[in-house]
């Protein structure tokens, strides 16, 4: 019996000389390019799709007669034919919320390569705090090393590199490393108990235990006042730039130091939900959750000329706010941490969650059942019982 993959990510940031951006940024547009050929290649034939063959085909052809398409390494463009159809594949599937393949704009669009091959890096640890890899086209790069990497370190984690993603953000270059390992066979079940929790805005995770978990502001105030500063900085550039124009050199700046504020920000929100949900997946069993439609949530109340919206700015506020507490990263990142430990996580229909009692099932919009001693809205209706 074969048994089962573990895939998870590991993400390092990169030391690269200027030489090493100005080839890496090179890569990331040719391949943003390449998926705007494919898309057009595809999307714009009379009567069918091409198939794959026919796409694999055109790119080898494209790799000979167009010069800047060779600065794109040729298993990095064999993994954005892959991508690219894998887009099609979720959009097509009913039971995934992807949308359809678009085009890539130039700026807006996130920077990336792959190194489809694990054999192409060649990982070797220098000392402590920096490894080391070989990437195609740019040569050796050091990478910031905080974790022991499957397969690299005599006595690590067990397990191998199946290849890795370059990606650019605010901070510059980080590399994804993609590692495969065993699953361990779960053998005991979970000893924890089981717990409901509501994810809300003022309170981030409000739990059946009758406690919760909460965070402070992403940003300090002296960095929320900057932030501030600077959109109005770009507001009076963006109206002094002729329409049609290039950003100029200073716009460009202030929208990288407003891009490093926000990458701040939700690099802080990613290491919260990471530090609870490992804590709410040691501690508990069970998890029942409100099986939430966030993107009708988050919906703009503007409405059409005929029927216009009401108090459209207090809704704008809501759904940045909802925005902000990103319900699905920190639901996707219980349910496999959970797992791991032997635990589940269910799903109940969001519907009349905060008004039934999951004791006796009485359901009041406003006044609290007796029985449950506890109010209505938080937690008496989130009890596990209700869902296990």
């Amino acid at each position: 019996m074969e048994k089962a993959k573990q895939t998870r990510a590991h993400v390092a940031r990169l030391e690269l000389s200027t030489a090493q951006v100005a080839v890496l940024d090179g890569q990331a547009h040719t391949a943003r390019a390449l998926w705007n050929l494919l898309h057009e290649y595809v999307t714009f034939r009379q009567g069918r799709f091409a198939t794959l063959k026919e796409c694999d085909t055109a790119i080898r052809v494209a790799r000979h007669e167009i010069d800047w398409m060779g600065q794109l390494p040729a298993q990095a463009a064999q993994a954005v034919l892959k991508t690219y159809r894998q887009a099609w594949a979720n959009f097509f599937n009913p039971d995934h919320p992807a949308k359809r393949p678009t085009f890539k704009a130039r700026f807006g669009s996130r920077l990336a390569v792959d190194v489809p091959q694990a054999r192409d890096l060649q990982i070797k640890r220098i000392n402590r705090r920096w490894g080391a890899v070989n990437l195609p086209k740019v040569g050796r790069v050091r990478f910031r090393w905080t974790k022991d990497l499957p397969g690299v370190t005599k006595g690590g984690p067990t397990g191998r590199i199946t290849g890795a993603r370059l990606v650019k953000d605010a901070f510059g270059w980080q590399i994804m490393f993609r590692t495969e390992n065993e699953a361990a066979p779960v053998t005991d079940t979970h000893p924890g108990p089981a717990v409901g929790i509501d994810r809300g805005v003022t309170v981030a995770l409000a739990l059946s235990d009758q406690t919760t978990r909460e965070h402070g502001p992403w940003l300090t105030g002296g960095e929320r006042e900057h932030l501030r500063r600077l959109e109005k900085k770009s507001a009076r550039q963006r109206a002094a730039r002729t329409p049609g124009q290039h950003a100029s050199h200073r716009l460009t700046r202030t929208y990288g130091q407003i891009a490093r504020l926000r990458a701040t920000a939700k690099r802080r929100a990613v290491n919260w939900q990471h530090q609870t949900t490992t804590e709410l997946a040691d501690t508990f069993s069970v998890v029942v959750v409100e099986d939430l439609k966030i993107a009708n949530m988050v919906r703009s109340a503007k409405g059409t000329i005929e029927a216009p919206g009401r108090n459209v700015r207090q809704k704008a506020g809501l759904n940045r706010a909802i925005t902000g507490e990103a319900w699905g990263r920190t639901l996707a990142l219980l349910e496999y941490k959970i797992r791991d430990r032997g635990g589940l996580v269910v799903k109940v229909p969001a519907s009349g969650t905060s008004q039934t009692c999951h004791r006796c099932g009485h359901r009041d919009a406003a006044t609290p059942c007796g029985s449950s001693g506890a109010p209505l809205g938080r937690s008496s209706a989130w009890a596990p019982s209700a869902a296990v």
